[in-house]
């Protein structure tokens, strides 16, 4: 809960910063100013650019939370690796494991939930590239299997 008042908070900023800069681009493409016009398209590209990737981040994390809750409650998760002190994944055990996920995903392609698992597997690795990718393979999956359960 913590993390989303933060997020929350963090989104709120940005709109404030993005409705002045929005302000600002409108005062210089009026100047009639061909260096100031520039600058205000510059402007009104850039925050879209990072709403674009803002808004694509919130919703891989509202994503992928709403699949893992959906795989702890059918009980599918894999079961907890054992841990240091610190809180990180003992990387011998997290090694030991991997195979048996990968060989999952090699066994069902499609499934999101396999590919969701590996993420996992690779997160517990120290791997985050690979965890990302996987996660987002499985989000693709995710969304065409809720797309055909609508229809």
């Amino acid at each position: 809960m913590k993390t989303k008042l933060w997020v929350g908070g963090i989104l709120l900023l940005f709109a404030l910063y993005t409705g002045m800069t929005f302000t600002q681009a409108i005062r210089l493409l009026k100047t009639g100013e061909l260096v100031a016009q520039i600058m205000g398209i510059a402007i009104l590209v850039i925050p879209a650019l990072c709403v674009w990737i803002l808004i694509r981040e919130v919703l891989f994390g509202l994503r992928t939370e709403k699949m893992g809750k959906s795989l702890a409650a059918s009980g599918e998760l894999p079961e907890d690796l054992p841990r240091m002190p610190s809180g990180r994944f003992i990387r011998s055990a997290a090694d030991a494991d991997f195979p048996r996920h990968q060989q999952d995903v090699e066994e069902n392609p499609e499934s999101w939930k396999s590919w969701y698992r590996l993420a996992l597997a690779y997160e517990a690795c120290g791997d985050k590239p690979r965890a990302r990718k996987s996660l987002r393979t499985a989000i693709g999956f995710w969304r065409n299997d809720q797309n055909v359960n609508q229809r």
